[in-house]
């Protein structure tokens, strides 16, 4: 008996952001995968597929986003449902990767969180992980499966040519992230800094701008970064760079988590914009926030998705930048 091999792509949600899947189910041509999901009494998640997948090639997505355990919790357990469904291949894919600022010891004693998150996925049935803009590269080392590393670097580099005229120097927060700014000043054709900051190791999200390093006076400044949390650290960037003469400051994020007091924080910031993208839900006193603009990530993400379905290569459709 001779059985033509085929190939059948499943596409499923999380509850945390499913207006981004539905987005790229559209892009794709497919539709999204039923899921019965509910919560016991005790906090309990139970995650089942509604319809068969056996044989299947399965995506799962799902952002997360707070209650951030909460829907990592049901991502993992909708894997392990599936594999134990039968399905033939299983990729998680988190826009937004949990705990990927836990990449490394800063302090003795510290766990290495971003390490544990992808142990967790391998041990769920992952058979491939994909996510956007990593808060470090090293996080793909962290897991013995493939980690395909999408970027919105294309996405925002297309908005901000349209939006930016005149001299520009692209700035890193910090002196980690240069790598990113510089990749973003080769496509805009601009300058590089960067922001000399201390943080606290005994304190969470509370950091200090002392100094900028770079050509900035007269020049529409551009801060760079995968995310913006508190919004301290731009904040207080955005105020050095205004004063050592920046002529406008922008923001570029890819992850707007924008937990509080974020958004009162950029609302009285000198920042003319902030750009991020749809990897997060917002909170609610985001949605009237006149200065944030946000670009959707799903054309990246279907594209992405499409090539590991049938097995082409992934790094050519952003020439080589995701990484």
């Amino acid at each position: 008996m001779e059985v033509v091999g085929r190939k059948r792509l499943m596409l499923f949600s999380g509850s945390a952001n499913q207006p981004l899947a539905e987005e790229v189910a559209d892009l794709m041509g497919v539709r999204l995968g039923g899921l019965q999901r509910s919560v016991f009494a005790n906090g309990e998640i139970y995650v089942r597929p509604t319809e068969s997948v056996r044989g299947a090639d399965c995506f799962v997505m799902q952002s997360h986003s707070h209650p951030i355990n909460f829907h990592i919790m049901e991502h993992l357990i909708t894997i392990d449902a599936l594999h134990r469904a039968s399905a033939k291949r299983i990729t998680a894919v988190m826009p937004y990767y949990g705990y990927s600022r836990a990449d490394k010891k800063v302090s003795p004693r510290e766990a290495i969180s971003a390490r544990m998150v992808g142990d967790l996925f391998l041990a769920a049935g992952a058979d491939r992980l994909v996510s956007v803009d990593l808060h470090t590269g090293q996080i793909q080392g962290f897991v013995s499966k493939p980690f395909d590393h999408l970027t919105a670097l294309p996405i925002f580099v297309e908005y901000l040519q349209d939006v930016i005229e005149g001299p520009t120097t692209i700035v890193s927060p910090d002196a980690g992230g240069v790598k990113r700014a510089e990749k973003y000043a080769r496509h805009l054709n601009a300058y590089v800094a960067f922001v000399h900051k201390r943080r606290e190791a005994e304190e969470l999200n509370v950091s200090a701008a002392l100094t900028v390093i770079g050509k900035v006076s007269g020049r529409h400044a551009i801060i760079v970064d995968d995310m913006i949390d508190t919004a301290g650290t731009v904040a207080n960037a955005a105020e050095l760079l205004r004063a050592k003469g920046a002529e406008s400051v922008r923001v570029v994020a890819t992850h707007g988590v924008l937990s509080p007091p974020a958004v009162d924080r950029l609302k009285n910031a000198p920042i003319e914009e902030i750009v991020v993208t749809n990897t997060l839900p917002f909170p609610e006193d985001a949605e009237s926030f006149d200065k944030l603009e946000v670009l959707s990530v799903a054309p990246i993400v279907a594209e992405a998705l499409q090539a590991i379905f049938i097995d082409s290569s992934v790094s050519e459709i952003f020439l080589g930048e995701n990484v």
